[in-house]
């Protein structure tokens, strides 16, 4: 896929042109929501499971400088340092700063949304470091060139056959093995050199706990184990809404958290990093990156209580469809088409916009994000600020011009109607957006209202 494009209908009408991969794209995912359902559905307490992660989110977000400063404090006396960084651009130089005080030119890295969002893998390599990231689908699309399309399932666009010539050619597998058990063993050779031949390891965080200054990393491959206790410096990298307030509160997450992604009953691995080994350092980068201007915006504030579970990407009629790499962000989805436009709205003010708004993001969130709401505000947002497509502002000054004089909007019937009885090719044609999915309806013989004033007895 071309992502020198910069646009979501652009972007997804490419992924389209390959209709089987679209197909199973959206059988799989639709096929991992309906896990979800079944297991979430076995516990009798899920909505409130779900209630009570979202107030203890809401009241982290009212108060994170408090539990910002204690998680600090705590980690200090656990013996990590904590580093903090106001941007993308501050967080890529501290970690380069921390590898080249190690001087090392090779690292192993394990899933972290956060480092996709700040682009630390190109920075690093146009600094002579090079990352190896070891999550399985994280690396396949590494070695692909790609990013991630997915935040759980990174490398979900691919089949099994184009996995296997990309080994083939990296990894020197035979020529047309797509065995997954196969492949999946060669990748495990090919990392585990990696792992321990690697003195520095970075990885994400999916909690961080502000009682006692640890943090939850959460896997189903044990790589970020492997490369924390393995490395003599682990360097932990997270976005400053991961915080919860006390380690009880662990209990619920983790409940709602794999339920959500995958439909198991917890990841394989939910690993505690409290304090470095003897010998050992632990680096913990806290990054803003346009979380408190987030913070700020009241109507959008809830989205920070996203735990990156991915379920709203699994059952978004459009994500599906449209593929993960169409919205040309890190985060992709319905939770990306509101996050992003935080970062930069002119970049991303097509996003809010590739959405129907049916809601299915917002009842699978197990944070109870009012997504498709938050979707619906952006454009608002978008279209005062002067950020949307002049088309679509032209056709809906249109729009609000017909529908606001019913004189007009009478006329505009009667010609509609007269033009799709007697010319419909001038309405049946590539032209017309409608036209290029749908077929256009059979005109009908008169408008409601005359049908009513005829009728209305």
């Amino acid at each position: 896929m071309d992502t020198a494009i910069k646009d979501h209908a652009s972007l997804a009408e490419q992924f389209n042109t390959d209709e089987p991969r679209v197909n199973w794209h959206d059988e799989t995912l639709w096929w991992v929501r309906q896990k979800r359902d079944k297991i979430a559905w076995t516990i009798p307490e899920w909505e409130t499971l779900r209630e009570t992660a979202s107030r203890i989110k809401h009241n982290v977000l009212g108060n994170l400088h408090q539990y910002l400063l204690e998680f600090e404090q705590q980690a200090l006396k656990n013996g990590a340092v904590v580093h903090w960084a106001a941007d993308a651009e501050e967080h890529n130089r501290i970690v380069l700063q921390l590898l080249q005080q190690q001087g090392v030119q090779r690292i192993v890295k394990s899933k972290s949304m956060l480092t996709e969002e700040c682009h630390l893998n190109p920075y690093l390599a146009a600094n002579g470091i090079e990352v190896v990231d070891t999550d399985l689908g994280e690396r396949i699309v590494q070695l692909a060139k790609e990013p991630p399309s997915h935040i759980v399932l990174p490398c979900i666009h691919k089949k099994k056959e184009e996995i296997g010539d990309l080994f083939h050619e990296h990894l020197g597998t035979p020529a047309g093995n797509a065995d997954p058990q196969f492949l999946t063993a060669a990748a495990r050779a090919h990392l585990r050199k990696e792992f321990l031949q690697s003195r520095v390891a970075i990885t994400g965080v999916n909690f961080a706990v502000a009682e006692t200054g640890e943090l939850v990393v959460c896997t189903n491959e044990g790589n970020a184990d492997m490369g924390a206790h393995l490395a003599d410096v682990h360097i932990a990298c997270m976005g400053i809404e991961k915080i919860v307030p006390q380690r009880r509160h662990l209990g619920v997450f983790l409940r709602l958290l794999a339920r959500s992604a995958t439909g198991q009953p917890i990841t394989t691995y939910s690993s505690h990093f409290r304090r470095p080994k003897p010998g050992q350092q632990l680096h913990i980068v806290l990054v803003d990156n346009g979380r408190s201007r987030q913070l700020g915006r009241e109507d959008f504030r809830n989205s920070l209580k996203c735990i990156r579970c991915g379920a709203c990407m699994n059952t978004c009629p459009v994500y599906r469809r449209s593929g993960g790499h169409s919205y040309h962000n890190a985060i992709a989805g319905p939770i990306g088409a509101i996050l992003a436009p935080n970062l930069d709205i002119r970049q991303y003010a097509d996003l809010p916009f590739a959405s129907t708004l049916c809601g299915s993001c917002s009842n699978v969130c197990p944070v109870k994000i009012d997504i498709h709401q938050q979707l619906y505000k952006w454009r608002q947002v978008i279209t005062q600020e002067g950020q949307a497509a002049a088309s679509k502002t032209a056709g809906m000054q249109l729009v609000t011009a017909v529908l606001s004089r019913p004189g007009l909007y009478r006329l505009a019937g009667r010609a509609g109607r007269w033009v799709m009885r007697v010319a419909p090719g001038l309405v049946n044609n590539r032209f017309n957006p409608w036209y290029k999915q749908r077929e256009m309806p059979p005109p009908p013989h008169s408008s409601f209202a005359a049908w009513y004033k005829k009728n209305r007895r």
